[in-house]
């Protein structure tokens, strides 16, 4: 999940670009895309309703949207995520250290009411996503950057079949890209593969009385598959005994990447109630298909990096509040968890650093005029370390952070 590259991965406009952020492959859905869910840890999601974000939390929100609603964010996000090799590794040469690099992100969402009824809109965000940077190291040879970023363009439709149940639905066109970078006796090299795939999401929302709702999303699987056969000569040097002389060896790799990449689908159950005028409170319960994702591989010389066996369904809960405590203002605060996608922290991946998840956020929104809106939330996410087991490359990945920065702005017509 993750996470990001320095090089760019994406020659699409600028917005495009930006709204490709990742959500990072490791059990950690991430659910920040540059709107009000960071401030709320993810909390309310499914149900909350109350801009055109609705599109990616549950369509059926948009029934809640008078007239035309955009609203579009921008993010940025900085982490810490550790990786030291292990001090009985033989190869010679330094950890990476952290693998994060600050990353913009955007979302634009848009929501028209075709009449009282019928609502239809469209999103373009980021949901999907795997990027680590690992710079110059022991393991440049094998491994440099490597990223997978998703990006998706959902058209999305509502229906509000009566004063207590509604309906909707997005079929998204995704367009994913792989890239990987490493360093050969030729100097760096990079090869890469893009690949499209359609995705679906639907919602149920149900209203039991003007200030309580309910809402149930569905995300389907998305596939990509990607083909890349470079040959490469892989150059390390390495102890074969402790304290002993140092030998330099250079081997031919066939590094044959057919990763049929299945990001996980998702259900997303999700609670809003008003308790007065001021405050409201919400929450989560979710679930993710991490396990079909084992049959994900990438492999170096017959060397698994990802995949295979290890892999587990994750949980996820959450809950939030929101104080409004006048007409122009409203303060968010949420905390979530998410349960690590490792059926055993010591038997991870070198390439997809995860582990069980807290995330604690803060946000506030403010009220410009009846029809216009800004908002900034603010987010810290805690994961869990998990080990790699490798003869040359085995080491582990210390307790790291994710931090969100985001601003959003609503604007109603």
């Amino acid at each position: 999940m993750k996470l990001l590259p320095r090089f760019a991965l994406l020659s699409l406009p600028t917005l495009l670009a930006l709204s490709a952020a990742p959500a990072w492959a490791g059990g950690l859905y991430l659910y920040e895309t540059a709107d009000a869910n960071v401030g709320l840890a993810g909390a309310g999601s499914a149900a909350r309703a109350q801009d055109a974000s609705t599109i990616l939390g549950n369509p059926a929100g948009m029934t809640h949207l008078d007239g035309d609603v955009v609203t579009g964010g921008l993010q940025v996000l900085m982490g810490n995520v550790d990786y030291s090799l292990s001090p009985d590794s033989r190869i010679v040469g330094g950890s990476p250290g952290n693998v994060i690099d600050p990353f913009p992100a955007a979302s634009l969402y848009w929501s028209h009411s075709v009449d009282q009824r019928l609502k239809v809109g469209l999103g373009i965000y980021g949901n999907y996503g795997l990027a680590l940077h690992y710079d110059d190291w022991a393991g440049s040879g094998l491994i440099k950057d490597a990223a997978l970023v998703g990006l998706t363009i959902q058209p999305t439709i509502a229906y509000r079949l009566n004063d207590q149940w509604s309906i909707g639905g997005g079929l998204g066109a995704s367009l994913g890209i792989f890239s990987l970078k490493r360093d050969t006796a030729f100097g760096e090299q990079k090869v890469d593969d893009k690949d499209w795939a359609v995705n679906g999401r639907l919602g149920v929302l149900y209203d039991l009385d003007p200030g309580t709702r309910f809402g149930l999303t569905y995300a389907s699987k998305t596939e990509y598959d990607f083909d890349v056969a470079p040959t490469f000569a892989f150059t390390h040097t390495f102890q074969p005994v402790a304290s002993g002389p140092s030998l330099t060896v250079t081997r031919d790799f066939s590094l044959p990447i057919s990763a049929m990449v299945n990001t996980p689908q998702q259900v997303m159950f999700s609670a809003f109630h008003t308790l007065n005028p001021q405050w409201a409170v919400m929450g989560n319960l979710g679930w993710q298909d991490w396990s079909a994702y084992s049959n994900s591989t990438v492999a170096v010389a017959g060397s698994e990096l990802a995949g295979g066996d290890r892999l587990q369904d994750t949980w996820h809960v959450a809950v939030g509040a929101q104080y409004t405590p006048n007409a122009r203002w409203r303060f968010d605060g949420g905390i979530a968890y998410d349960t690590s996608f490792y059926k055993n922290q010591s038997d991870g991946s070198l390439t997809m650093p995860s582990g069980a998840a807290w995330r604690f956020g803060v946000g506030s929104q403010y009220q410009l005029d009846p029809k216009s809106s800004v908002g900034a939330g603010f987010e810290v996410l805690r994961m869990q370390g998990n080990s790699v087991q490798s003869a040359l490359l085995g080491g582990a990945f210390d307790t790291g952070y994710l931090y969100f920065l985001t601003a959003y702005y609503t604007h109603r017509f």
